[in-house]
């Protein structure tokens, strides 16, 4: 077995030989202070010293700047050290992949994670309008804490066991894009997923519940009661789960790497859902090392302009 090791500074910082238990910091004032000493603490109990080490999966977002490019240049750093191959590993996607493998039995919570119903009222709505068709299915939308009440997010569907004769049904796992990473307010958020959902099932002729995942779903949660078929609100990420989420994390980077995945044509809507299930982007391994920073531009210029310490003060330019 190839001995990896997990290092995620998405949220706090999550670090981990695969195999064992990590080492969580949820701290954001201290989790990069932390995050050498906890690396070094993790493949000590792991049984193993640095020369050892022959994978690192570094998360690479998208995430506040500063924490994940900390994490990043840590993972960097130890791999040059180490003459480790180092994958990257986003911090939305696998939440989907997690999801879907749970609805296959693959993946089951542990009992320490708190998993929220939509309230009954809700759930009994939905229920009623998902009677009559024939084929239901689940889309995950998977979130990060953007701060500034903001929330990083993207939303895929997975048309799981969908029978091969059914429109976009291959009988498996049909994994779709339907709006593609991006940054906005939660209420926002549900907006651009309720008008996606509609496009994808009038398209397939699946009726989808949407299911909220990743730190920060609990805490906007009264934004997603405008969802129309909500399913449950989990307010946590793959690397929560224990030492079976570190593993879980770790074989999606090495599994995905390289390959080509369905997605949107990348405008800031998510694309037409119609383009998205021929559209494929190509994931380079390369690339894939560099942080999801997906901050839009807010700032302004001061009014009045300041005055930098012996100089004349400053102007507008044309």
């Amino acid at each position: 077995m190839t001995n990896t090791v997990v290092i995620d500074t998405s949220y706090g910082s999550t670090v981990g030989v695969v195999g064992h238990e990590p080492v969580a910091e949820h701290d954001s004032r201290t989790h990069v202070e932390r995050l050498q000493v906890d690396i070094a603490t993790a493949i000590e109990e792991a049984g193993l010293r640095s020369s050892d080490i022959e994978r690192i999966v570094v998360g690479i977002g998208p995430a506040p700047f500063t924490g994940l490019r900390a994490g990043i240049v840590t993972a960097k750093a130890l791999a040059f050290a180490t003459a480790a191959e180092l994958l990257g590993q986003d911090a939305l996607s696998v939440q989907a992949d997690m999801m879907a493998a749970y609805y296959r039995g693959e993946f089951s919570f542990p009992d320490s994670i708190e998993v929220a119903a939509a309230p009954a009222a809700e759930q009994g709505a939905a229920a009623e309008t998902l009677a009559a068709p024939a084929l239901v299915s689940h889309a995950t939308l998977a979130v990060n804490d953007a701060r500034r009440k903001q929330l990083y997010f993207t939303l895929i569907a997975d048309d799981g066991g969908v029978p091969s004769d059914q429109p976009h049904g291959d009988g498996h796992g049909n994994r779709k894009v339907l709006v593609d990473m991006d940054i906005d307010y939660p209420q926002r958020i549900a907006e651009r997923v309720n008008a996606a959902i509609a496009q994808h099932d009038s398209l397939s002729g699946i009726h989808t519940m949407v299911d909220v995942v990743g730190h920060g779903a609990a805490k906007y949660a009264e934004s997603w009661s405008a969802l129309s078929h909500l399913g449950m609100v989990l307010d946590a990420s793959v690397l929560d789960m224990g030492a079976p989420g570190l593993t879980w994390y770790a074989e999606h980077a090495h599994e995905n790497r390289g390959v080509t995945r369905a997605g949107s044509d990348g405008n800031a809507d998510g694309g037409t859902i119609a383009d998205s299930y021929t559209n494929h982007r190509a994931i380079s391994p390369t690339d894939a090392i560099e942080p999801l920073y997906l901050r839009r531009p807010d700032v302004s210029v001061p009014s009045p302009l300041k005055h930098v310490l012996h100089h004349a003060g400053a102007e507008w330019a044309e």
